[in-house]
């Protein structure tokens, strides 16, 4: 194994996602969720960004158009994970949610980060979340990060959307 780190300003660009309905994954990330639409190739693909980057998510029907889900119990994307600023924008993604109908499949408080959990309409995971200020992330004795699973206060999140 080698010394190399990767730097620390890298980031992740974008995912691109395989759909079999075009129009119905851009209701889902661009009307339900906020996101915008940057360009479109036909009834084929469309990059949709946050802010008018040029794209956060791709989605495409290149090889998928019309097909079922992949597997749960298989290899491949567990979930895209969409950081929000601050906890107010993620409370207002919720309270849409709510309004919309759409169900949650968890919602869990990270001791970094609160986190929604849900799935696009072709069935791939989305983790909506916020990370909490570092200063507030859980450290054990050593002074070591130490992540866990809770349940999250969903009525505490509705009410920091206001």
């Amino acid at each position: 194994m080698s010394d190399y780190k990767i730097p620390a300003q890298t980031r992740i660009g974008h995912v691109h996602l395989k759909v079999s309905d075009l129009e119905r994954s851009l209701d889902f990330y661009c009307g339900l969720l906020g996101f915008e639409l940057m360009v479109r190739y036909g009834t084929e693909a469309a990059f949709i960004s946050a802010g008018g980057y040029h794209h956060h998510i791709g989605l495409n029907t290149w090889y998928s158009k019309g097909k079922p889900p992949a597997p749960v119990a298989a290899a491949g994307l567990f979930h895209t994970a969409i950081l929000f600023p601050e906890r107010k924008d993620l409370a207002i993604a919720f309270r849409r949610l709510m309004e919309a109908g759409y169900p949650i499949t968890g919602a869990s408080d990270h001791g970094v980060s609160e986190a929604l959990y849900l799935d696009d309409p072709d069935h791939n995971g989305v983790e909506l979340y916020w990370d909490k200020p570092r200063e507030q992330w859980p450290l054990d004795a050593d002074g070591k990060l130490t992540m866990y699973t809770h349940r999250l206060d969903l009525d505490g999140l509705l009410n920091a959307a206001q």
